[in-house]
């Protein structure tokens, strides 16, 4: 079962990403995303149940260092430990927060190959909304395209506690490594990739559920998006926003 959005080790929280002309990305992301008859997003970008599930910052001088990109946080048993477990494995340490004392409260970095994320600790069962029906904004599924595949998986893997299962893609010349990344024996949290692009760089694909596909993407073009890859038949569409950065909309 793909279900990326649950409290617990491995699983995600939220994720943001600090923009420049601010006010042009919040009216882009608030116009795509509040599609429907029943939106499931409020128009601030929290989830509609009111907990903050993607967030839009200004890119103030103090996070110029951050990539530009979606930048998914983890929830992971203890962050100092996978904070230094991610720096052995190559990762690029940009912000941590620690306590007067020394302990670590939160960290954000890029991975091996340039991928921004975060590290939190698990989060109160409380802050995580109960799922009455499928329709609530939140981060519906993760997937990381990369050269190497197998590394990137092995990377998560002893980062964030997931389990990485091949997925079977067949013999054919256009078959790639693809890995999916597995919080427990039921759960699937993520998806690993190879990809032939080297002009595209290594970014985690936030997948995003709205309610009028067709609206939206209407709404990407319209705020000086580009829609760059689109299958109606799985009701599936990834788009670039006015500033290059990359979002998948999904249908429910």
């Amino acid at each position: 079962m793909r279900k990326p959005f649950v409290n617990g080790v491995g699983g995600v929280l939220t994720a943001d990403i600090a923009v420049p002309d601010h006010e042009r990305e919040l009216a882009f992301y608030s116009k795509i995303l509040t599609t429907g008859d029943v939106p499931l997003w409020r128009d601030d970008l929290m989830n509609n149940q009111g907990t903050p599930i993607i967030g839009l910052g200004e890119r103030i001088p103090e996070y110029e260092m951050l990539p530009l990109q979606w930048m998914p946080h983890f929830q992971v048993a203890d962050v100092g430990v996978s904070a230094a477990r991610a720096i052995e494995l190559g990762a690029k340490e940009l912000m941590h927060s620690k306590t007067e004392d020394g302990q670590s409260q939160w960290a954000v970095f890029t991975d091996p190959v340039g991928a921004g994320f975060g590290l939190i600790p698990v989060v109160p069962k409380e802050s995580v909304p109960e799922e009455q029906n499928e329709h609530v904004g939140r981060i519906a599924w993760l997937s990381l395209a990369v050269a190497d595949a197998s590394q990137a998986s092995n990377f998560y893997q002893h980062v964030l506690g997931w389990n990485a299962r091949p997925i079977e893609t067949g013999d054919s010349e256009e078959s790639v490594a693809r890995f999916e990344m597995q919080i427990d024996n039921e759960t699937a949290g993520a998806e690993v990739f190879e990809s032939k692009d080297e002009a595209t760089p290594a970014a985690w694909m936030l997948h995003l559920p709205v309610g009028d596909l067709a609206e939206s993407l209407r709404h990407v073009n319209e705020g000086g998006g580009e829609v760059i890859k689109e299958d109606t038949q799985a009701g599936y569409a990834v788009v670039r926003d006015p500033i290059g950065v990359c979002v998948a909309l999904c249908k429910l």
